[in-house]
């Protein structure tokens, strides 16, 4: 080499660079935005038929009541929709023998037992509905009751169906507030979103019935998506809509007014029902699912539903499906190529 420059140093070894599905930063960027959407529909996919999860029946409400103590119909109010935290001291109900409390306090204090008695009746309606459902015939869980996975109305839909035994899903969603799941959720069938679009996606999905039990913002937002799906016939199935607490909804809203000024047809108010009762709600979802959905499909098998999930891909066909070996470091569990 001429002149009088040093030989330029080998550069150090390269560590291996990682794997683009092991690779958080782009798993995080915008660019892995399409990864992520992907992984909310494929894996929920997956845990549903491996649960042999056919069909769901939805309950919605209010979040931001927290049973205190049912049997009293005392309760605390959160500081957010699905919140941990509790709203403030002057915002919160007043309880029995506080004569000083404010006015806002009182008011509440009143509405605490009306919202106890939703929580009771969702609680003894998703029971209802999971005994009946439970006795179904066929290898998959039919008309599994299914919520937001918070508290309120939601833990009263997953806490009686899990009363009843059976298994029941909890579609939760990724907040700035602390959140958590409620405990009466399947843990097999607990999931969280981070795309709101995806979590509404899996309520619509495998839903042949909604039942809307009083709420707000969010409550009216998932009723009526559902509500114009069903009207303009982007439902691939028929869907039983009742809405929970007649006294509630017509003064929050008023349907009838819509279809009296044309906004919407007369025919479409027979898109739901009414219930005040969990009788009276029950009756209406068995009718519509045995006629819907039951009496329309074809014979099924009168085998009893298996105890354990439903074996995946590999399982059932064997070595034909090859296993990628994993060259993690600390790991000895294959992934699937």
């Amino acid at each position: 080499m001429s002149g009088n420059h040093a030989p330029k140093p080998a550069p150090a070894p390269l560590s291996s660079a990682p794997l683009a599905y092991e690779n958080p930063e782009f798993l995080n960027s915008a660019e892995g935005r399409t990864i992520r959407l992907l992984a909310e529909y494929n894996e929920p996919m997956a845990r549903f038929r491996r649960e042999r999860i056919q069909d769901t029946v939805v309950f919605f409400g209010s979040a931001r009541f927290r049973a205190r103590d049912v049997a009293f119909q005392e309760l605390e109010l959160l500081e957010n929709t699905g919140s941990v935290t509790l709203a403030p001291p002057e915002e919160q109900p007043a309880r029995s023998g506080e004569s000083e409390a404010s006015e806002l306090r009182h008011k509440r204090a009143e509405a605490a037992v009306e919202m106890a008695n939703y929580y009771e009746d969702a609680r003894t309606l998703a029971r209802l509905m999971t005994q009946w459902s439970k006795g179904l015939p066929g290898r998959r869980h039919r008309f599994v009751i299914t919520s937001g996975g918070g508290p309120g109305i939601m833990e009263a839909a997953n806490r009686g169906a899990w009363e009843a035994g059976g298994k029941t899903i909890g579609l939760n969603i990724m907040l700035p507030f602390e959140q958590q799941p409620n405990p009466y959720i399947t843990p097999s069938l607990n999931f969280n979103f981070h795309y709101f679009f995806m979590r509404k996606f899996w309520f619509a999905y495998l839903a042949k019935a909604l039942v809307v039990f009083p709420g707000g913002f969010g409550t009216l937002d998932e009723m009526f998506e559902l509500l114009t799906l069903d009207q303009t016939q982007k439902l691939s199935k028929p869907i039983t809509i009742v809405i929970y607490g007649s006294s509630y909804w017509k003064k929050v809203i008023n349907l009838e007014m819509l279809a009296d000024k044309g906004a919407i047809a007369v025919k479409d108010l027979d898109l739901f029902q009414f219930a005040d009762t969990p009788e009276e709600a029950f009756a209406i979802l068995k009718d519509g699912l045995i006629r819907n959905h039951l009496e329309a499909e074809h014979p099924r098998s009168e085998a009893p539903i298996p105890e354990e999930p439903e074996a995946d891909a590999q399982e059932i066909l064997g070595p034909d499906i090859a296993r990628t070996r994993s060259f993690r470091r600390g790991t000895n569990h294959p992934a699937r190529g």
